[in-house]
């Protein structure tokens, strides 16, 4: 990612040079690097003094202990006013810390967010600098000359200061968790509700991709379903292995959100499912102990429409929920993170674009102090339309025995914030009953507590 990134530097008209201990790796930068005379280094103090001064210096390397240790190299061969920019998934709370070191060195320093993978890296991805405002201005026009482009507005911008730029990444990344597994939800049920061949799932997301669902998720989903596996002739899919893995971007949203009380049930289900996905042995002994017959879809072509509906209903439940954290956040942190600009950035180059961000990019034009997604009016007659059809598909997957952890979460999730009057009186009167935890009433203002074991 780190070659790509500087082969589209170069490209872009910058001069540009690589620091790597692999050999092999710089040998690959200057032979694609070969029309700009790219040239990388194994010597970190020779990288260091090839560069222009103030130095800016972009790191690409492991989130943890890795980018310290690299830091620690580079600090004594840097001079006062010279840049690190780390373009790691680092957690945000190891970027303050970073900051606030290096600023005591006069080192400028701050965290950029990159999405995209090595495609996007090579030709255009979403980046989100946060930090050292005078540090991102001094790289500006380079990044915003590399980013993706939508109707010409590049996809990077000042997220804010502090540790902000990585801590929207790494909501970007939850996001881009629920959104993955209520793809692999709807293939369980394309393929086992509705008995769709790979063919026909294939050819589902195929047509779904080409209207209000296009996004970059579904696209590479869907080509999923067209490679061969060499060894055997199968589909590559059915030959892996249904263990999922991470990195650790998806819990640690999950983790924030529980600090700052602000419910993600969607993304934290992702994560979940993710950790139970490894209980494998566990999972086939009670598939055999607990077996669940389900009944029979009648009418296919109706429910697939339910299904995109359903699908629909879930991306504009997980970018809500990722977008709400990141208002909690900003308030709490200082983050002044405008998430209109933030919506703006996500359309192009990262992995969670999508069409349906350009709606929610006008929504927050319209508004920037919409208090939630679900507040805009166009995003709420978007739900009203396809909620019945959201309903039926949670209702038969319930009924066929088919784990939809992502699905049901997303709609109890519009449930409850639709719900004018909840149950939760309750739960604070049992609070108050064993642990004299006190409650509020709604036709005085004060604290109270009762006396539950009284009789009148």
């Amino acid at each position: 990612m780190g070659r790509n990134l500087l082969l589209n530097m170069a490209d872009n008209g910058f001069q540009v040079t690589g620091y790597d201990k692999d050999p092999k790796m710089l040998k690959k930068l200057e032979e694609d690097g070969k029309a700009h005379d790219l040239k990388g280094f194994a010597s970190l103090e020779d990288f260091i003094q090839s560069l222009e001064l103030p130095r800016r210096v972009m790191l690409l390397v492991p989130a943890g202990p890795i980018v310290d240790s690299v830091i620690q190299e580079l600090v004594p061969l840097l001079s006062k006013g010279d840049m690190i920019i780390d373009s790691g998934n680092s957690h945000f709370t190891d970027t303050s810390r970073r900051a606030d070191e290096l600023s005591k060195q006069g080192i400028h320093f701050f965290g950029m967010g990159i999405s995209g993978g090595e495609e996007g890296a090579r030709f255009g991805p979403s980046m989100m600098p946060g930090g050292d405002k005078q540090a991102y201005n001094a790289v500006k026009p380079i990044l915003e000359a590399v980013s993706a482009k939508v109707n010409g507005d590049p996809c990077v911008t000042y997220i804010g200061p502090g540790a902000s730029g990585h801590f929207v990444k790494m909501v970007h990344n939850g996001i881009e968790y629920a959104m993955m597994q209520v793809l692999a939800e709807t293939y369980a049920l394309l393929k086992h509700s509705l008995g769709y061949s790979n063919e026909q799932i294939y050819a589902t997301f195929d047509k779904w991709n080409n209207g209000r669902l296009k996004s970059f998720l579904l696209e590479v989903t869907k080509d999923i379903f067209k490679v061969k596996d060499p060894k055997t002739g199968n589909l590559l899919l059915d030959m892996i292995k249904d263990e999922a893995k991470s990195k650790g971007t998806g819990k640690w949203t999950s983790q924030v959100s529980m600090d700052l009380q602000l419910p993600i049930p969607t993304i934290n289900e992702a994560v979940s499912t993710r950790d139970l996905s490894k209980f494998k042995s566990l999972r086939i002994a009670l598939s055999k102990a607990l077996p669940h017959q389900g009944e029979a879809i009648d009418h296919k072509e109706a429910f697939e429409v339910q299904l995109e509906q359903a699908l629909y209903f879930a991306m504009i439940t997980s970018y809500a929920q990722g977008l709400h954290l990141l208002e909690a956040a900003s308030a709490e942190y200082k983050y002044e993170l405008n998430l209109k600009e933030i919506s703006q950035i996500w359309r192009g180059g990262c992995i969670i674009r999508a069409e349906l961000l350009e709606d929610i990019y006008q929504a927050y034009k319209k508004n920037p102090e919409l208090p939630h997604l679900f507040s805009d009016e166009s995003i709420q007659q978007k739900l009203k339309d396809i909620i019945p059809g959201t309903r039926h598909v949670v209702i038969t997957a319930i009924a066929h025995g088919i784990a939809i952890p992502c699905y049901a979460s997303a709609l109890t999730y519009y449930d409850s914030l639709r719900t004018a009057n909840s149950p939760l009186n309750l739960t604070q009167a049992q609070r108050d009953f064993f642990g004299a935890h006190t409650f509020e009433r709604i036709d005085e203002e004060g604290i109270f507590h009762a006396d539950w074991n009284s009789t009148n």
